[in-house]
């Protein structure tokens, strides 16, 4: 369902106004107590998009789930809605350029945007990277060179004012590269997720993931798992993920999750939250941005001074 030029504004303008200080105050007062439902028929209304790639055919340490992990995650997204730019075994120029394309998309038509990564991932110097396949890395000098930092998406997605945004992590395997380059420290580092985005890592940061003994790893078999649970809020679905990778690998893989929604979000959505028709979805994003334009008169307004100063 294509975008009207309101429709896009409002979406536009509500994912500024969610950065706001004055967002919780004013907007809830706006709207009557009624803003968490509201935005969440607005976010399920919205389109969805998924970048997923998975790199198995390293040429000095092959991964055996990584490329089975990237195809069962984009079979159940597209199962539930989204769809899905596939890549397997990439090299560095193409993870680049799909990452750069996914976040344009983003930037031109607002919606749900989620990035998936299996295979090596790695830090150094408190900078996260992912290994593309033709990555050959002897000394520290070449992980910025030749891997994928993943500030790059971070900053695409900030760029693109993006209502939602996901990013899950199944990158933090055992580091083959360790002998020859020292790194901060195993896995990935801790990472602050951007407004409007959940930042969900395979294990705790600092840590290692299993590759898994079955035809997927630890951590994506049970995600594709609890991602088919109806009506399961995103927050829910992670949660139980935690509880059966600790329970599988008796305590030594936890995975771990950074959070900055506001809104709630379902893989597979209650009934309730029903797609909505073109006239529904225009008279809402007429509702929302009214209650946008409010709060922009609350912060416009002056601040200090003598009350009815002016008049």
């Amino acid at each position: 369902m294509p975008f009207s030029a309101d429709r896009r504004r409002a979406l536009q303008q509500l994912s500024a106004l969610s950065a706001s200080r004055l967002l919780p105050v004013a907007l809830g007062g706006a709207l009557g107590g009624a803003t968490g439902a509201a935005l969440a028929t607005v976010i399920h209304a919205l389109p969805r998009h998924a970048l997923v790639i998975g790199n198995s055919r390293y040429a000095s340490a092959p991964l055996g789930n990584p490329a089975n992990d990237a195809n069962a995650i984009a079979g159940v997204l597209r199962q539930t809605g989204f769809a899905v730019d596939l890549q397997l075994d990439s090299k560095k120029s193409a993870m680049e350029s799909a990452i750069r394309g996914f976040a344009s998309k983003l930037g031109k038509q607002p919606a749900v945007g989620l990035f998936y990564f299996a295979g090596h991932g790695m830090q150094l110097n408190w900078r996260n990277f992912l290994v593309p396949v033709d990555a050959v890395l002897n000394k520290a000098d070449d992980v910025p060179q030749q891997a994928v930092d993943i500030a790059a998406l971070l900053e695409g997605l900030t760029q693109a004012k993006n209502p939602m945004n996901i990013i899950i992590l199944d990158a933090c395997r055992d580091n083959p590269f360790v002998s020859e380059i020292k790194t901060t420290g195993k896995g990935l580092s801790q990472m602050d997720a951007p407004i409007g985005t959940l930042l969900a890592y395979a294990t705790a940061p600092g840590n290692t993931a299993s590759d898994g003994s079955g035809s997927n790893g630890l951590y994506t078999e049970h995600l594709l798992r609890e991602m088919r649970t109806p009506q399961a809020r995103i927050e829910d679905v992670f949660k139980r993920v935690r509880l059966n990778v600790r329970r599988a690998s008796a305590g030594l893989q936890i995975p771990w999750e950074s959070t900055s929604l506001e809104d709630d979000f379902y893989f597979v959505p209650p009934p309730d939250l029903k797609k909505l028709s073109q006239e529904e979805l225009d008279q809402q994003f007429k509702e929302e941005l009214t209650a946008w334009e409010k709060v922009q008169k609350v912060a416009a307004a002056p601040t200090g001074g003598k009350a009815g100063a002016g008049k």
